[in-house]
């Protein structure tokens, strides 16, 4: 079994983001980037599939400019057998993606394709939906358990009352919740292998895609600052403040 892991590069979740002065996007000169945490869940995934004799090859997928090949390096340090990038410089949007995915996998011929539900930038959580419905084939969101029999596989997922458990004919869509799994350290030994390992690059006109933005930001601007507390000096008062002021009782 082949399992496709698409991997976003971000900026890094312990990074405080600034939004440029023009309020066009978010400033990402000379800020730490890495991958996004619900995708390194994927990876772990696919190589904990690996290590119980399920999968046979792990193939990462990063779209985006050339530094995504860092990427790629840190998805083969944890497991992934080779990389796949997609390099273009245009602003790509989720549709765009699932595009590019979508003819990666008629090219690869996954049997499964795991990704995370959403990138820490956007938070768009489409990419894996749209990439199902153009492939037609099943789809599981919000993955907490993932175990494969055979030709199917069954996938844990938590909904509003509880665990709601699936049954996918492969191929299929998965994507990945936190409480999936907790991606393993990346050792040194294995980041100097995976510079060995092969990284191929396209061009999305080489996959007969066209990716120009279906969408356009017109304004990215910080959060209203919170207003500083009142220390009030009994419980009347503060009665009287919802009440009168907040207007929420």
């Amino acid at each position: 079994m082949k399992v496709l892991v698409p991997v976003k590069r971000v900026v890094d979740y312990n990074v405080k983001v600034r939004v440029k002065s023009d309020q066009s996007g978010v400033d990402i000169a000379n800020v730490k980037m890495s991958m996004n945490p619900f995708d390194e869940i994927a990876v772990e995934e696919a190589t904990r599939l690996k290590e119980k004799g399920v999968v046979q090859e792990i193939v990462a997928v990063s779209c985006g400019v050339a530094q995504c090949q860092e990427t790629l390096r840190t998805a083969m340090a944890i497991g992934a057998d080779r990389g796949l990038l997609v390099q273009t410089d245009a602003e790509l949007q989720p549709l765009a993606v699932a595009k590019l995915l979508a003819a990666l996998a008629a090219k690869e011929q996954p049997s499964l394709i795991i990704l995370g539900k959403q990138a820490i930038d956007d938070d768009a959580n489409q990419t894996g939906q749209m990439l199902a419905a153009l492939l037609d084939w099943p789809q599981a969101t919000n993955a907490s358990k993932v175990e494969v029999e055979g030709e199917r596989v069954q996938v844990t997922r938590e909904v509003d009352g509880g665990l709601e458990t699936v049954s996918l004919a492969l191929p299929a869509v998965i994507t990945t919740d936190l409480r999936l799994n907790e991606p393993r350290y990346v050792t040194l030994p294995n980041i100097m292998k995976a510079k060995k390992k092969t990284l191929d690059t396209f061009s999305p006109e080489d996959l007969g895609v066209d990716v120009t933005p279906r969408l356009k930001t017109l304004k990215v601007s910080e959060p209203p600052a919170r207003a500083a507390g009142v220390v009030v000096p009994d419980v009347a008062t503060l009665v009287d403040k919802l009440k009168n002021e907040a207007k929420v009782v």
